[in-house]
């Protein structure tokens, strides 16, 4: 077995063990239980690499979790599998409404922004320059926003936004 499947596991584990400890020390409904729980195995099947199943547990925690720090988690990672699959305008609705319960994600900036920026590459081979530009400006607000967020981070698109003159 890899090493890196090895500590995988460890660390699923460990979070495992960890998350079942909290649920049954720190006081919550029996809702907010279920619907941690729904998420729990959504973030084991997502690592598993099974989408379909993570996607069905995210959308049964999604029914139960009723806080918006909690569920913008959840949407999250819906759109990290829409990211995966290829399906990039789902996956930006989803970074959408999770920042719209948690404006603080500098991950979902940056995943919005990776997406944009795709796109206008995708618009230089159709050979459209202007729609690449737009693409291009749209992930550099993107990637500015995460940025600010976490000055320490997304060094590449930083120097990206250096090299493109997109950096203020």
């Amino acid at each position: 077995m890899p090493r890196s499947q090895i500590n995988g596991n460890f660390i699923d584990k460990t979070f495992s063990i960890v998350a079942n400890i909290l649920l049954r020390i720190i006081p919550t409904t029996s809702g907010e239980k279920e619907a941690f729980t729904y998420y729990r195995d959504g973030m084991s099947a997502q690592s598993k690499g099974n989408y379909v199943e993570a996607l069905q547990n995210y959308y049964e925690a999604m029914r139960l979790e009723i806080d918006p720090y909690d569920r913008s988690y959840i949407l999250y990672n819906i759109g990290l599998i829409h990211t995966s699959n290829g399906e990039h305008t789902k996956a930006l609705e989803y970074y959408f409404r999770a920042l719209e319960r948690n404006p603080f994600l500098p991950q979902a900036f940056n995943n919005m922004a990776v997406i944009c920026h795709y796109r206008g590459e995708q618009a230089i081979r159709q050979g459209d320059s202007e729609i690449a530009e737009a693409w291009f400006d749209q992930a550099a607000e993107y990637w500015k926003q995460a940025i600010a967020l976490t000055p320490g981070n997304y060094i590449e698109a930083q120097n990206w936004l250096k090299i493109t003159r997109r950096f203020e």
